[in-house]
């Protein structure tokens, strides 16, 4: 029996203090988080992106989402004057586009197949799903920015599966349920 406060009786010892930043960001690992590309259409029409993988959403009524950017960060700057933004829902299979989006100083659009939102920011092409934002409110919180948008307009766009950060690396999830109904329908 497990009594509150203790230690859990699997856990060995104390638990460990977040003040170590290294081990605070080794454990944070063990939690998978989406990869997104946050893009914009600058006031010059040029596309610009972010990946992050801090997406959430953060209420039904009115429709919000929030994504954390580093205040380190030279693009959220740019995005933030844009006034809106897409979040685009990577698929498992973009990890390398992931990986050039991610690039500083990079021409972040170079080869890349993307169409307008209907509030002109890029959709990637071979995303798992899209959201349309306008840029309602950003809070300065610890390290980072939190940028909440009010959505304009959404889609899934396919039925690949997302691409996830965990322990370090990029992955992908396929549910056990899909595996089980498709050994069940023979698939």
């Amino acid at each position: 029996m497990h009594t509150e406060g203790a230690p859990h009786p699997d856990s060995p010892g104390s638990p460990d203090s977040p003040d170590d930043a290294s081990h605070f960001r080794q454990v944070l690992g063990n939690f998978p988080t989406s990869v997104v590309a946050i893009t914009a259409t600058l006031p010059d029409g040029r596309p610009e992106a972010m990946i992050v993988g801090s997406f959430t959403s953060v209420s039904l009524e009115p429709p919000l989402v929030a994504f954390l950017a580093d205040r380190s960060s030279r693009t959220f700057p740019k995005i933030r004057a844009a006034g809106r933004y897409c979040v685009n829902a990577l698929a498992s299979d973009q990890e390398l586009l992931c990986r050039s989006m991610a690039t500083r100083g990079a021409d972040r659009f170079d080869g890349i197949a993307w169409r307008r939102s209907p509030l002109g920011n890029p959709v990637l092409d071979g995303v798992v799903a899209w959201i349309d934002c306008e840029l309602a409110e950003v809070v300065e919180i610890g390290d980072h920015h939190l940028a909440v948008g009010r959505v304009h307009a959404l889609r899934a766009e396919s039925a690949k599966t997302p691409l996830l950060f965990f322990r370090g690396g990029y992955g992908d999830y396929f549910s056990s349920t899909s595996v089980l109904l498709d050994r069940l329908v023979g698939w």
